[in-house]
């Protein structure tokens, strides 16, 4: 193993280590926060739409699991169904005010499955039926996920052009993995991301992770592969026959644009937060040099995040390394994956339409 390939794969651990046991007296005593720990949440809230009204509906069925989290207060709940259920009868108006008129027929069939899920929710609420409320409150958001989607006017932002000889992902994209351990379904955001998730998207597309052995695993910090058999750390690209580097890509809240090819604590902001935190059990980030914000290429980890651990607002992987995408189902198996497991292969089954390739 090179100097290099030791440096990348040390480096991303150790800075894990810090953020999980380098902690002061003061900051272990801050409050624990109410950091959203559910990645389809986290995506939900990244997509860059703007429609209050949806988000207040979201909010409202979010807010059911809090209510139900240590005390079953179910006046509450019902309370929160009521105001989604009143927010969808009499705006609608203002929530298709965000869908184009070729998305109208689709939008209002979401709609309409929405608030026969809020009517269910209500039912059973009333009945106190806990596992009930919370499997149908799962779904209505997946729903309200899919309707937010159809809000998205287009890609946000562009890209800059020195980046324009790498894969783009202009929207999101879904990744079944097939491991020794069983499957992995994974969401790759590239509106907050392009260039990390396009990335990732084309080598999946290239079967570059096929038969790719797990480099690290380690309890309560990462999983990480991506590490090819030889010489290389990283990809090399057939046309080029050069590394293909992917320079630190991050969105903070806030922003238009991703900050590229620098850390925010480099750049004077290191309390800044990212839209895609490490705070989901399942994150995936580029793995790089420690010291080269730019030096990443095709190993990547799965973050393993624990709450009793890694308090909000103390997490020194937000704003340093690159998220691109969230485990969505299946993530329970990462904690099981060792270094004699592999991914047997990955593809990308969704979304591969939103993937743009290098300028020739």
């Amino acid at each position: 193993m090179s100097f290099l390939n030791r440096f990348m794969r040390a480096g991303c651990a150790a800075l894990v280590a810090v953020a999980l046991l380098a902690w002061t007296p003061s900051a272990q005593a801050l409050p624990q926060g109410n950091a959203i720990k559910d990645p389809k949440a986290l995506l939900r809230n990244s997509l860059p739409i703007d429609n209050p009204t949806i988000r207040k509906i979201q909010d409202s069925i979010e807010d059911i699991s809090y209510q139900l989290r240590a005390v079953r207060r179910w006046g509450p709940v019902v309370t929160d169904v009521k105001k989604a259920d009143v927010m969808l009868l009499n705006k609608k108006d203002k929530i298709l005010a965000s869908v184009a008129e070729t998305q109208l027929p689709q939008a209002e069939t979401l709609i309409s499955e929405i608030q026969a899920g809020t009517t269910n929710l209500r039912t059973l609420a009333e009945a106190e039926n806990k596992d009930g409320v919370l499997d149908e409150r799962l779904r209505v958001l997946d729903l309200i996920g899919d309707l937010e989607a159809l809000m998205v006017p287009g890609f946000p932002f562009e890209v800059p052009e020195e980046y324009s000889n790498l894969p783009q992902l202009k929207g999101r994209a879904t990744v079944l993995f097939k491991t020794t351990k069983g499957d992995l379904t994974a969401v790759l955001d590239g509106y907050s991301a392009p260039v990390s998730a396009g990335n990732f998207a084309d080598l999946v597309e290239r079967g570059f992770y096929n038969k790719m052995k797990i480099d690290r695993a380690e309890e309560f910090y990462v999983v990480q592969t991506g590490n090819p058999d030889g010489p290389e750390e990283g990809f090399i690209d057939p046309k080029t026959k050069k590394y293909r580097a992917v320079p630190l890509e991050i969105l903070a809240e806030g922003d238009t644009v991703p900050t590229y090819g620098t850390t925010f604590e480099d750049i004077g902001r290191p309390l800044d937060q990212p839209v895609l935190p490490f705070s989901s059990y399942g994150a995936m980030a580029m793995a790089r040099p420690g010291d080269e914000p730019d030096g990443g290429s095709s190993q990547f980890f799965f973050f393993l995040f624990e709450p009793e651990l890694t308090p909000a607002g103390i997490n020194l992987l937000d704003g340093r390394y690159a998220i691109f995408g969230y485990v969505t189902e299946g993530n329970q198996l990462l904690g099981k994956l060792t270094t004699d497991d592999q991914i047997i292969s990955a593809k990308v089954v969704s979304g591969l339409e939103n993937l743009v390739k290098p300028k020739a």
